[in-house]
Formats: structure tokens, C-alpha cells, sequence
């Protein structure tokens, strides 16, 4: 008994510590960082952000790795409808961060599987060119490719001007399907 209790122990002081790594980063630490640091298997990690995620730690993945999703202030959000061909991603992105909301995540909605969504926390230049560049490299096809280019966002902003400013700018741009 003394032996699993020292692991559970063990599980414990090793969850705090990824919960002190990804507080005190900037930027996303990615799975295989965590497991380096912390002498484990990547799947351990996988494991321990679910458990952390279960006791309502908010915990998000990204493509760049775990970040932990800090509300400072009440935030707004809005989910926008949006249609462009795969090379204007780049542009429709840069749109919504230039005009000061964040990207939270695709979804689409698809004829037999229903909604399918990820979440992607675009907040700024850098983040999209990473995404488009990591989409080119890994020749990845984008969920609207399952919808005919029509998909969705979540964009959050700290107000509602933000927001309506981004939905002029897209619209300007024939992004935005109402």
C-alpha cells in the first residue's frame, strides 16, 4: 500500500509542476517539453492534463502545445460565418487578429458527421503564420474543404466594437456569410 501511495504521491507532485510550467510560460509548452522536463512518457502528460483539466483547471491544447487559458476580464465572443478559398486564410486570420479579436477555434458543420470543431487561440501575426506554415508543411486540409470553404469561428474580443470592427473588415473583404 505504502508503494502506491507514493506513486499517487508522485502523481500529485508531478501535476502541480506541469500546472507551475504552463502558468508561468508565455508561450505554449508542447507535450514532449513537459515529458523531458519531467522524466515521463508523453502519455503520462496526456494523462495528467485530462486529470488537471477534470478538476476544472483550464487547460487548452493548441497546436504549439498546452497554455493555460487565463480570464483577467469578462471577455466577448462570437461566433462568425465566414467562406474563402484555402489561400486566404492567411488574410482571414490576419484580419481578425489585426483588428484586435483572437481566433478560439474552427468548426463546421458536416452533412453526416455533424459539428466538427477544433480550437486553434490565434491571437496574434506570429500565431497565424505558424498555422499556415504548419497547414503548408503538413499538407493539412483544412476543415472547411468539407464544406465547400464554409465554416465558423469563435472570436473573442474584450468588446463588442472590437468585434463588430472585425465583422466590418471581413465582410469588406466578402469573408463574412450572413
Amino acid at each position: 500500500m505504502e508503494k502506491i501511495w507514493g506513486l499517487i504521491m508522485d502523481g500529485n507532485k508531478r501535476r502541480e509542476k506541469i500546472l507551475q510550467i504552463i502558468k508561468e510560460s508565455k508561450v505554449p509548452v508542447s507535450g514532449s517539453e513537459l515529458s523531458k522536463m519531467l522524466g515521463v512518457s508523453r502519455q503520462v502528460i496526456v494523462q495528467d492534463i485530462a486529470l488537471l483539466r477534470a478538476e476544472n483547471c483550464n487547460i487548452i491544447s493548441t497546436t504549439k502545445g498546452y497554455l493555460l487559458y487565463q480570464d483577467d476580464k469578462p471577455k466577448f465572443t462570437r461566433v462568425i460565418n465566414v467562406k474563402h478559398s484555402t489561400e486566404e486564410i492567411e488574410d482571414e486570420l490576419c484580419t481578425i487578429v489585426d483588428n484586435g479579436a483572437r481566433v478560439l477555434d474552427v468548426h463546421v458543420i458536416h452533412e453526416i458527421y455533424g459539428q466538427i470543431a477544433t480550437r486553434l487561440i490565434i491571437r496574434n501575426r506570429s500565431d497565424v503564420y505558424d498555422f499556415v506554415k504548419k497547414v503548408k508543411e503538413k499538407k493539412i486540409v483544412p476543415l472547411k474543404e468539407l464544406t465547400a470553404g464554409y465554416h465558423r469561428h469563435t472570436i473573442e474580443a474584450d468588446d463588442e466594437a472590437t468585434l463588430d470592427r472585425v465583422v466590418a473588415a471581413l465582410r469588406k473583404k466578402n469573408y463574412i456569410l450572413d
